[in-house]
């Protein structure tokens, strides 16, 4: 059961619902569940297809992705589910607005995701308007988060989310962690409707960092869920050193929450880099 002292709500990162069900049977609770297109197309029923030279149409992918989410949404029904809008370069705000608000109807507990580019702000601002829960990838910076938080305003506490990549920074020698911490010292400050979502766990040592941080929520892989498990869901001391002296500091920014958003860098080459990716392993999956 879940740790009566544990305020971090704790995700699965996984396009898989066996291991919703396994980490659920491990773990006694789960409050939620992160899905992208590189997730399905790591499901197994998709690559059993690939590997038999068996591709989806658009129409039977998204049919795909719905049977998967909504098989999710019944296994953790009280949590949140995320559906990612599929997005390359060229992908308007309006084709994303598009998409969302046709996966925001599949499952009763979806948050939409966006990605944290101008394009992606711009349809999370329409789709807060429009009662839509989002949740918004691939940030990099404090920056990111900051337009995040000013281009959602409308929305009420716990309909946003920011998911820092904690992983792909430290993948390039910068402390992950710093820009979690920094996000959530920047929130001190603000209404609280943007709860920090910790992305890109690799590790256990992230995973009790970002709890002692007090990080809203957390999503892992089952690995790192099946550790956590295994070692009797320990919840970290107030002293827990996260140990990384190889990785760069990335250092605190101080930033006015209230300017409109669009006067925030929001420029990232890792976001460019995630949406490259997610794009290429989604239409590896098209005929």
């Amino acid at each position: 059961m879940k740790p009566a002292n544990l305020k971090t709500r704790i995700f699965l990162d996984s396009g898989d619902p066996q291991e919703t069900k396994e980490v659920i049977k491990l773990l006694g609770f789960l409050d939620g569940q992160t899905t992208n297109p590189t997730l399905i197309s790591k499901n197994p029923k998709a690559k059993e297809k690939l590997v038999k030279g068996e591709k989806f149409t658009k129409e039977e992918i998204l049919s795909f992705y719905k049977e998967i989410v909504t098989e999710i949404s019944g296994l953790i029904p009280n949590g949140s589910v995320s559906v990612e809008v599929y997005s390359d370069k060229n992908t308007t705000a309006k084709q994303m607005l598009k998409q969302g608000r046709e996966m925001f109807s599949w499952i009763p507990n979806a948050h939409i995701k966006f990605p944290t580019t101008h394009e992606g702000l711009s349809a999370a601002e329409q789709a807060v308007n429009e009662g839509m829960r989002v949740n918004m990838t691939l940030c990099f910076s404090q920056e990111q988060a900051a337009a995040i938080y000013s281009s959602t305003k409308g929305a009420k506490k716990g309909e946003v989310f920011v998911s820092p990549f904690i992983g792909r920074l430290d993948d390039r020698g910068e402390n992950g962690m710093d820009l979690i911490k920094n996000i959530i010292e920047m929130h001190k400050v603000s209404n609280h409707h943007v709860k920090v979502l910790s992305a890109s766990v690799r590790n256990l040592d992230q995973f009790l960092y970002a709890i002692n941080l007090k990080s809203d929520i957390i999503t892992a892989p089952f690995k790192v869920l099946k550790e956590w498990g295994d070692k009797k869901l320990p919840i970290p001391s107030t002293d827990f050193l996260y140990n990384a002296p190889s990785l760069k500091p990335i250092s605190y920014q101080e930033i006015d929450l209230n300017k409109p958003w669009q006067e925030y860098n929001i420029a990232h080459d890792l976001t460019n880099i995630g949406i490259e990716k997610f794009s290429s392993d989604w239409n590896q999956l098209l005929k």
